[in-house]
């Protein structure tokens, strides 16, 4: 971080500051949540966005962004797997899902609800209901066609980033689990910056046993130290194969520097579990179908349930 006078809390790395003449203005600034506001000169401050997440999501438990650092972990999938779990561990908890993958939406389909609209009301956006205890919001309900593309710069994305954060009326939540696109760039810019006020409860980070995977996810570990982001813990996907067949394992990506639970010990973060590759839950979720309720006898099931009681006790250590 800069340090340069009036520099907000999460600014980007080489952040001139709110008071300086090149404030929304360098390169530094390009993407940062707060550039318009700093280029204008009319607030010296944080993006007014901030007390405005926070005021919309102060009746939620546990705010929990996911990330992966790579694509083609199954993140977007592993958060629906996990939202699912949750809500049927206990049917009082009221569970949340918010995709701000906004070029890549895949939560409508993967929980089965993409052919529903979104209605708006005056309270904000109303979440789409998967189940009784189990909602979900995604940009995906706002697209004419589930083909058309998103082209849209870094402002328009973080614009939106915002609405979604403090336009959506979930009403009391347990969880919320925040669906966030690769990388560490600036959707991941925005969402620390708007949830740096609203009792963020921690990053749950996603990989593959690969090291080209890994390579990544220790970028995405390094970016949540940067930005000051509790990290709750890591779960490795597609840790082995599980045959349709004979159910036998075998290892698709070989985890060849010790996979997710070695990183995890050099890096000094909590390992939550493993899941493995299943055939089953990809053809789940391409049809929208609820793979924990319909398969409890499952290894991948019964591996689901696992990380989701580290990931509970993970939150509850955070409080």
């Amino acid at each position: 971080m800069a340090s340069s006078v009036g520099t907000p809390n999460n600014a980007p790395e080489h952040c001139p500051g709110t008071q300086s003449e090149s404030a929304g203005k360098a390169s530094a600034c390009a993407g940062c949540p707060n550039q318009q506001i700093c280029a204008s000169g009319e607030v010296k401050g944080p993006d007014p966005g901030i007390e405005l997440v926070r005021e919309r999501l102060k009746d939620v438990d546990n705010k929990i962004l996911v990330l992966s650092g790579k694509g083609g972990v199954g993140k977007s999938t592993v958060t629906a797997l996990l939202s699912r779990a949750i809500a049927m561990r206990n049917c009082d908890l009221n569970v949340a899902v918010l995709d701000v993958d906004i070029c890549g939406p895949s939560q409508p389909r993967v929980l089965g609800v993409m052919d529903e609209q979104v209605h708006q009301s005056g309270s904000g956006w109303s979440p789409v209901f998967v189940d009784d205890n189990l909602s979900v919001m995604s940009i995906g309900f706002l697209l004419s066609s589930v083909d058309d593309a998103i082209i849209w710069r870094g402002p328009k994305k973080n614009g939106m980033i915002r609405q979604f954060l403090s336009e959506v009326d979930w009403g009391k939540l347990d969880y919320l689990l925040i669906d966030t696109p690769p990388g560490t760039s600036d959707e991941h810019l925005s969402l620390s910056t708007y949830l740096s006020q609203a009792d963020l409860t921690g990053a749950l980070i996603i990989t593959t046993p690969q090291e080209i995977a890994l390579l990544d996810v220790r970028k995405e570990i390094d970016f949540c130290r940067k930005v000051n982001i509790n990290i709750l813990g890591v779960v490795e996907n597609m840790s082995v194969f599980v045959c349709p067949c004979c159910k036998s394992l075998s290892e698709i990506f070989p985890a060849t520097t010790g996979g997710a639970k070695q990183m995890c010990m050099d890096l000094d973060v909590p390992f939550l579990g493993s899941l493995p590759l299943d055939p089953l839950i990809a053809r789940c979720c391409d049809e929208g179908r609820d793979f924990v309720n319909e398969l409890p006898d499952s290894p991948a099931t019964k591996s689901i349930i696992d990380v989701v009681n580290n990931l509970v006790q993970s939150c509850k250590k955070k409080q």
